[in-house]
């Protein structure tokens, strides 16, 4: 299956299906983590954020490498990146980098516009 085909598959997949797309031990944003590390970080955001919805933009494969811009739009009801919520929708973006080993991404580098969403919330709140 095609590396962009397996991320999109990812993206629709339930949190319960996760090992099916990574590998047992990954690397994300350079710290080792399990599997199931990395499931209790999605579920925290999900927590935080019950509509949390991502779009796949812009993506780009090269050999075992997906990398993509997601496009956030939902609304935090718990704080999120230090930031608390302003009970209204935000959009943000982040830049995804994957590498695949197989068919199970094994390193994830991540980088959230955390600016963006910083200007929406403070807007939202005064």
């Amino acid at each position: 299956m095609a590396l962009l085909e397996l991320y999109r598959r990812l993206e629709r997949a339930p949190l319960r299906d996760l090992p099916a797309f990574v590998a047992e031990a990954l690397v994300y944003n350079d710290a080792p983590i399990s599997a199931g590390q990395y499931r209790q970080l999605l579920e925290h955001d999900v927590r935080r954020i019950p509509d949390l919805f991502f779009d796949v933009k812009q993506p780009v494969v090269a050999g075992e490498h997906v990398v993509c811009r997601l496009r956030f739009g939902c609304t935090p009801v718990e704080a999120f990146q230090g930031l608390e919520p302003a009970g209204s929708p935000v959009v943000f973006t982040e830049h995804v980098f994957c590498r695949f080993q197989g068919q199970r991404i094994a390193q994830v580098r991540s980088l959230l516009d955390v600016a963006a969403l910083q200007r929406q919330l403070t807007q939202g709140s005064g």
